[in-house]
């Protein structure tokens, strides 16, 4: 019989998987954003949209053909969080811009879900030819995500003062940004 590492618990869990969302995601991913909305000033929403809102919203984005991540845990099957990137505009001239959203269930926060998701996704859109990601941080004093994409490389461009109205309070709006790869320090390739 083989010795057991003694530094590793015999009840160790396995790592999260990353994985692309599916439709039998969405009652989790609907879940976990519905207590942010409730709870939190990270999204100006008052109501949780309902499952098949959040199954359009999915839909829109792979329709772009754009991650939409899940983080669950293989263990018990359960979604410890999801991110994904969407159109930051519409307009042409924004094609190779995207703009990251990121949500942890309320029970995994500080485990760094987040940063592994955010990680995730930042690769998967460099890979697809996006040029900068940008980061939409509802309430300036969302000191988390703010420090989430500090260590992801994002640098702080501005901050939109009392644009969004919750729980009876204005909230700032804090706008971040990463260059993907090369940037724009060479023109998109011909006929992108």
């Amino acid at each position: 019989m083989a010795d057991r590492d003694p530094r590793t618990p015999e009840t160790a869990s396995p790592e999260p998987v990353l994985r692309e969302a599916t439709a039998g995601d969405l009652p989790g991913i609907q879940a976990i954003y519905a207590h942010h909305v409730a709870h939190g000033t990270g999204s100006y929403e008052y109501e949780a949209p309902d499952l098949a809102e959040m199954q359009a919203r999915w839909e829109k984005i792979r329709s772009h053909d754009l991650p939409w991540l899940v983080c669950e845990d293989v263990a018990t099957g359960h979604l410890l969080g999801y991110a994904y990137a969407g159109l930051f505009h519409g307009r042409i001239g924004w094609r190779f811009v995207v703009e990251d959203s990121v949500y942890v269930h309320p029970d995994h926060t500080g485990q760094g879900i987040g940063e592994l998701l955010l990680r995730e996704l930042l690769r998967r859109c460099e890979a697809l030819g996006y040029r900068q990601m940008m980061a939409v941080v509802g309430d300036g004093e969302n000191r988390g995500s703010i420090r989430l994409h500090e260590k992801l490389g994002f640098e702080r461009i501005g901050t939109a003062k009392d644009t969004g109205w919750k729980f009876g309070r204005w909230l700032d709006t804090v706008y971040m940004q990463k260059t993907l790869g090369v940037g724009g320090s060479e023109p998109p390739p011909a006929g992108a």
